[in-house]
């Protein structure tokens, strides 16, 4: 039996698959909550909300739901099957794209190199490795990247129906624009490497003008196509850490990537033509740039290198077991059935302050709450209006400049935004420098602490005379 590849798809993604579907840390993140929350209220309302409908500082302001489809899916699986649903929904996804990614390695370099590469590659995913709409858009990258090299190495133009991957893919995640992107540089190596360059551009030029039509299909129409660069552009992005630059002073999976890289480069059997280098540093430097980037590099970066990394190391043709593909097919589907009989269930988390949120009564939840950042989505989940959450798009640069005095403990923008929004009530992590300072704040108390969370009340007024 002679098809190295499918199994070492199989096997990559069954590895990937159940790091995503066994692991708690996918949960571990605050936009969890108000993405199922925003999918829930899309098929509640037949509708996709075109303004803010969560918190109470911007109600009503302008809001693109621009991963609209992505929120469905997540919403409809925590339906069928609560968590333990969300947990198979990004197990495949994550496997898919560790299969895609895996098997069009394989098929160019020898096993050892391929497998090397496959880890390392995607390691760098692993701090992107949480439940939300990035992930669920891992696939439809593996696929278009995997399209575009093959249609390079073979000199022509992608096919036509991978504009339906587009399609779908800028109704799941803002990084669709990223694959235009990547389809124009690679279009653009393509006319320059080609002896007739005028029908090279012509098939090129039609394929991403097809694909920029493809992602033209979303609610929003040509602002849900601009709305990604605009986003890069927002000031408040510094505020966020995945949007922060990579941190290389401590060992991580695309800092041993850059060094391996490097090590390769320098040896000099890799021989990488100038345009590919060129766009490999471009991610090298978007990575670096943005700590979210990571997974991009983890992903794209091998497909691009792999024709090198092939001609030094090319795949050969082996013998496999004829019992090894239905095996590791069996092991897939036992990973499935696994996960269902092990319901996943939530507790107290530093993203999910569950204790504290149930001591305080329904007329206080009603009331305008100040809370921090992390905890936006579990209080919209749980249909409080909040104060901030992760949607970094939708408030102004000011608001969030403000919410970083305010994590800072700083004693006059807290006591200027408790009046100025009517503040009732607050919650806040234990340890916090807001909970210090609210404790030192005249009028307050603290109403509820526990391991994770404080919640402060405003003081009774004294009653007339």
């Amino acid at each position: 039996m002679r098809e190295p590849s499918a199994s070492f798809s199989l096997a990559a993604f069954a590895a990937a698959a159940a790091l995503a579907g066994f692991s708690p840390q996918i949960f571990h993140d605050a936009d969890t909550w108000w993405h199922l929350a925003s999918g829930r209220w899309i098929l509640d309302h037949h509708a996709i909300p075109t303004h803010d409908v969560f918190s109470y500082t911007f109600a009503g302001t302008p809001w693109n739901a621009h991963e609209w489809l992505s929120e469905v899916l997540m919403a409809g699986a925590f339906g069928a099957a609560g968590w333990t649903g969300l947990h198979i929904l990004f197990a495949l996804a994550f496997g898919v794209a560790a299969a895609t990614v895996a098997g069009a390695l394989r098929r160019q370099m020898d096993f050892v190199p391929a497998l090397l590469t496959s880890i390392i590659g995607l390691a760098c995913v692993a701090g992107s490795l949480l439940a939300r709409p990035h992930l669920l858009a891992l696939p439809l990258l593996a696929i278009w990247t995997t399209a575009l090299v093959k249609a390079r190495s073979r000199e022509t133009a992608p096919p036509l129906w991978l504009a339906l991957v587009m399609l779908v893919w800028a109704n799941l995640h803002g990084s669709f624009a990223f694959g235009l992107a990547l389809a124009a540089a690679l279009g653009a190596e393509a006319i320059i490497a080609a002896p007739e360059r005028g029908r090279t551009a012509k098939a090129w030029g039609i394929f991403v003008g097809v694909s920029i039509l493809a992602a033209l299909a979303n609610p929003q129409g040509l602002e849900g196509l601009l709305f990604p660069i605009r986003l890069l552009s927002m000031p408040g992005l510094a505020t966020i850490g995945e949007w922060r630059p990579s941190d290389l002073s401590h060992p991580s999976p695309l800092l041993l990537a850059l060094l391996v890289m490097t090590l390769v480069l320098l040896t000099g059997k890799v021989r990488l033509p100038i345009w590919r280098a060129v766009l490999i540093m471009a991610l090298t430097y978007l990575a670096l740039s943005h700590a979210r980037h990571a997974m991009l590099f983890g992903i794209v970066a091998p497909l691009l290198a792999a024709p090198a990394l092939g001609a030094t190391g090319p795949a050969k043709t082996q013998d496999i077991p004829r019992w090894l593909q239905p095996a590791l097919a069996t092991l897939c589907l036992l990973l499935l059935l696994v996960r269902l009989a092990l319901p996943a269930a939530r507790t107290d988390d530093p993203v999910t302050p569950m204790a504290a949120l149930a001591h305080v009564p329904p007329e206080l939840r009603a009331r305008p709450v100040l809370n921090t950042y992390d905890y936006g989505g579990y209080l919209i989940d749980q249909g409080v209006r909040v104060f901030i959450d992760g949607r970094t798009d939708m408030y102004s640069t000011d608001f969030l400049k403000n919410d970083d005095r305010l994590v800072a403990g700083d004693a006059a923008s807290l006591a200027a935004t408790l009046a100025r929004y009517h503040i009732a009530w607050t919650i806040y992590p234990s340890g916090s420098r807001t909970a210090a300072s609210l404790d030192r704040s005249l009028g307050w108390h603290r109403f509820y602490a526990d391991a994770h969370a404080v919640i402060h009340v405003r003081d009774q007024p004294p009653p007339p005379g």
